[in-house]
């Protein structure tokens, strides 16, 4: 691979993982808009702090790290990003005996990765649309392996559910996420009829 810092290596790294960052991004914001903003602020970061790639070969992991990072800055200055339900505080439950739908709405499945908390619907992209390696995920987010096989199993769990409800069941059978009154509601706004094959999800 071409060193680090220079023109050619700018576009090397462009070319290569523009299509990755922007799904990773428009996965974790859930705009287009947004995912175009946080990939381009990536390679900006990427280009003008070239000096801390340390191995070329981590290349990949470390603008997936730089993308995060912008992200969740970003949640911060904003305090508040969504309703998120609060996996940390779930209990274990069996697996579903619902099979998952052989066909999944886009919208739907992006709603229900939009309320799990970035913590766990980061080792979710990785792993399953991003093709990250458990150690690469950890290595990424700075946990252990066995905390991202954790989060990982409980957002699988959630996300199955809520697509086998078609997002009407906001996982109360799940995890107790009723506020004081006991409003357990969320958007179900109509969906798009394009929909996405089991496969393409592979949950």
């Amino acid at each position: 691979m071409t060193p680090p810092g220079d023109r050619a290596w700018a576009e090397q790294i462009v070319a290569q993982h523009y299509q990755g960052l922007y799904r990773y991004a428009y996965r974790l914001s859930g705009s287009a808009t947004e995912a175009e903003d946080l990939t381009q602020e990536a390679f900006v970061k990427a280009l003008s702090h070239s000096q801390q790639l340390r191995d070329a070969e981590r290349t990949r992991a470390w603008l997936y790290s730089i993308l995060r990072h912008e992200y969740l800055q970003r949640c911060r200055a904003e305090q508040q990003r969504g309703r998120a339900v609060a996996l940390d505080e779930t209990v274990v439950v069996p697996e579903p005996d619902e099979e998952p739908p052989a066909y999944v709405d886009a919208e739907l499945l992006q709603r229900g990765l939009l309320l799990l908390p970035e913590e766990f619907r980061t080792p979710l992209i990785l792993a399953y649309w991003e093709d990250f390696r458990y150690q690469d995920i950890a290595e990424l987010m700075g946990i252990p392996v066995g905390t991202v096989m954790s989060r990982l199993w409980r957002a699988k769990q959630w996300l199955r559910r809520w697509l086998t409800n078609s997002g009407t069941e906001p996982f109360v059978t799940w995890a107790e996420v009723a506020s004081a009154d006991g409003n357990t509601e969320v958007s179900s706004r109509p969906s798009r009829e394009a929909a996405v094959r089991r496969q393409d999800y592979a949950l």
